[in-house]
């Protein structure tokens, strides 16, 4: 069996990328999703291992020092995210389908690390849609709405460096679309 083909999907910040995540991960078991390492704290109702494995700046450094990390970045100039790399290589070679959901810097050197990947870009509907996503959702003050509004600008400009764009105007035809794409024999190991 052919190792499977790594799925990214990322967006600009409040498009619902971890909400896609964890549809998917209720409704479509076989699919691996990767956790996260972060250094921010967590947010109301996330438990660590699950949601992202929460860790401090010098366990941070210790990954990034051994090259453990498929990726990682400063995202919105605050916390730093990673992707742990043996799990993702783990999966991969056990044939599933593996996805990870990371921000753009993430995607794109997971481009440059893995080019067979396969970048999916979550879009939201509307400008206004992401405004009044990243506001209902209410996890950040006004100075970090608006720091995240700026990088979202910057984020959904990269649109065209994705090789497919889903619109997340509702979350289980997004999870649909994007794992009828992870199954498809065009997007697999053995197209």
């Amino acid at each position: 069996m052919l190792p499977s083909r790594l799925t990214v999907l990322a967006g600009p910040t409040a498009v619902g990328k971890g909400t896609i995540a964890a549809d998917i991960r209720e409704r479509f078991p076989e699919v691996w999703i990767s956790v996260s390492a972060t250094t921010r704290a967590p947010r109301p109702g996330e438990v660590h291992g699950v949601h992202y494995w929460f860790v401090s700046d010098a366990e941070f450094d210790r990954m990034v020092a051994d090259a453990d990390l498929l990726e990682w970045a400063v995202v919105h100039g605050t916390a730093r995210y990673g992707t742990p790399r043996r799990p993702v290589v783990e999966a991969l070679a056990a044939g599933r389908m593996a996805l990870l959901e990371i921000d753009l810097q993430g995607a794109r050197q997971v481009r440059d690390a893995m080019p067979e990947a396969l970048l999916v870009f979550l879009k939201p509907p509307s400008w206004d849609e992401l405004v009044r996503r990243l506001v209902g959702r209410g996890t950040e003050s006004e100075a970090e709405r608006t720091r995240r509004l700026r990088t979202a600008e910057q984020e959904m400009a990269a649109e065209q460096e994705f090789d497919v764009t889903i619109v997340n105007t509702e979350i289980h035809a997004a999870s649909d679309q994007l794992v009828a794409l992870m199954r498809s024999p065009i997007h697999s190991s053995e197209a």
